[in-house]
């Protein structure tokens, strides 16, 4: 096993004391191990992102001790000792508000698609190493049990230690590549979502993926089959998170894995390989609004799949490429995509708003305030969100048209605020609700009383009824009913 003597810099800023365990808190951790004639290491992710001078708060550690003893050990040093993953070998505690996960060094062996290790203890750091996914974070770095290996200064604080390295990790990390740890068909075939964690993390630190593992990765891709919507959606919110999403998308489609993650892309991205188009690049756009928009949830989402529709809607009229409903068809199918995924609720619910209202903004021009109003009111909680998109769509090589549609934008959220101070719009409602419009006619319930109250709130909006006027209110709606279904006006009849 190839060891170096390293110093790892663990900061812990005045302003926020806790984001790091307290080099007190590691020593004693390792004096409590060393007592009971065991080593304990830090490993996987916390030693990749300490060498590479990135934050981290996920501490999970390594031991030759086997899960009894580990938990007999903690006991020293937490309060709180739980053991969740203890058919695995792991077993937790919260030490200073952490929560950190010791596991046993272990062998494992999957069965032919399942998520459910054979776990075995006895084996040697390096054996448990050779099973991690990638080589750069297939490192442990020990902790020395003597405080004297601690040296605390007033804004951080230093842990020298020995790294275990046996797969260099470290060069990996010097060269920005993302390799698989031994051979890469078997890694990705003991969790496939191995597959796509690979162009995540490759996302994240903006590393390239080894030669030989991208070829595992094209060649294993269907295992994303095999995977549950919902873990391969905690990977996309991570990958779509970083700071340039876009490379992540196109390590995806070009390794094969968007097919069996969000294949609705794939017609976007054919359309860029026609001969002769005479349209933009709708899927390099569309990697342009993706890096561009706010780095959240729902904007991530919808910048991705705000145009999705596009090669369904493409139509060429009179040698001109028109894209009608796009954003209809397209808020349907972000819905279908994250439900697969297993989002929340309220995520699909943003994310297909968006969508669907994100060309709202584009066709402003001299509204009435009603106008206005009612795009604020369809708009809702989105109404910020909406305008970020908006902005983040405009990616004309243009300067002129790019400042011109930017100040549209910006006129128009300049008339939201103004209208905004003078009302709160999301109070405005039809004076009269459904049960008052089945008392007025005397008839049952159904799709006619929407209709109905959308009609007042329109003339609410425009400032031509008051609210509260429930006697105009009624009489407008016997008029609109005589008009639109042919119901009698009469008092109380229809």
């Amino acid at each position: 096993m190839r060891a170096s003597s390293i110093l790892i810099s663990m900061t812990m800023p005045t302003e926020s004391p806790n984001s790091a365990l307290s080099p007190r808190a590691l020593a004693a951790l390792a004096t409590a191990f060393a007592r009971h004639g065991k080593s304990i290491y830090l490993v996987g992710g916390i030693v990749r992102d300490r060498l590479l001078g990135r934050e981290s708060a996920d501490y999970d550690f390594t031991t030759d001790a086997e899960p009894e003893e580990t938990k007999r050990i903690l006991r020293a040093v937490s309060d709180n000792v739980f053991q969740p993953g203890e058919r695995y070998g792991t077993i937790s505690a919260t030490i200073e508000g952490h929560d950190v996960q010791i596991t046993t060094f272990r062998g494992d062996k999957y069965a032919p698609g399942s998520r459910k290790p054979e776990v075995w203890y006895g084996v040697s750091l390096e054996e448990d190493l050779a099973r991690r996914d990638f080589t750069i974070n297939a490192m442990a770095l020990r902790l020395d049990e003597s405080g004297e290996t601690f040296e605390a200064g007033p804004h951080s604080a230093e842990l020298r230690g020995r790294l275990a390295d046996p797969f260099h990790g470290q060069e990996d990390l010097e060269h920005r590549v993302i390799r698989a740890v031994g051979e890469p068909a078997e890694r990705f075939a003991e969790d496939p979502l191995r597959l796509l964690r690979a162009v995540r993390q490759a996302t994240q630190l903006e590393f390239t993926i080894d030669p030989g593992t991208a070829e595992a990765i094209t060649a294993g891709a269907q295992g994303l089959a095999t995977i549950s919507g919902e873990r391969i959606g905690q990977e996309m919110e991570k990958l779509l998170l970083a700071a340039r999403p876009s490379y992540g998308i196109r390590l995806l489609v070009d390794l094969g894995l968007i097919s069996y993650i969000i294949p609705e892309l794939l017609p976007m991205v054919e359309m860029q390989r026609r001969p002769g188009r005479r349209h933009k690049d709708v899927f390099a756009h569309v990697m342009q609004v993706l890096d561009k928009t706010p780095p959240s949830r729902e904007l991530r989402w919808a910048g991705l799949l705000h145009d999705i529709a596009k090669p369904a809607t493409m139509r060429i009229i009179n040698g001109e490429v028109h894209f009608f409903g796009h954003e209809v068809l397209g808020a349907r199918i972000a819905k279908e995509v994250l439900t697969r995924l297993k989002y929340d609720h309220a995520l699909i619910e943003s994310v297909t708003s968006l969508v669907g209202q994100h060309m709202r903004i584009n066709t402003y021009s001299d509204w009435t305030d009603g106008a206005v109003r009612r795009f604020m009111r369809d708009a809702g909680p989105q109404l910020e969100n909406l305008f970020a998109l908006s902005r983040a769509d405009i990616t004309s090589h243009r300067f002129e048209r790019v400042r011109a549609v930017l100040q549209t934008v910006d006129a128009l959220e300049a008339r939201c605020r103004q209208l905004e101070e003078q009302a709160e719009i999301a109070k405005m409602h039809s004076p009269l609700d459904g049960v008052a419009l089945m008392a007025l006619t005397g008839r049952p319930p159904g799709r006619w009383i929407a209709r109905v109250k959308d009609f007042l709130l329109d003339l609410v909006l425009d400032g031509e009824l008051d609210m509260d006027d429930v006697a105009t209110g009624e009489a407008l709606a016997r008029a609109f009913l005589a008009i639109r279904y042919g119901w009698p006006p009469a008092e109380g009849t229809a």
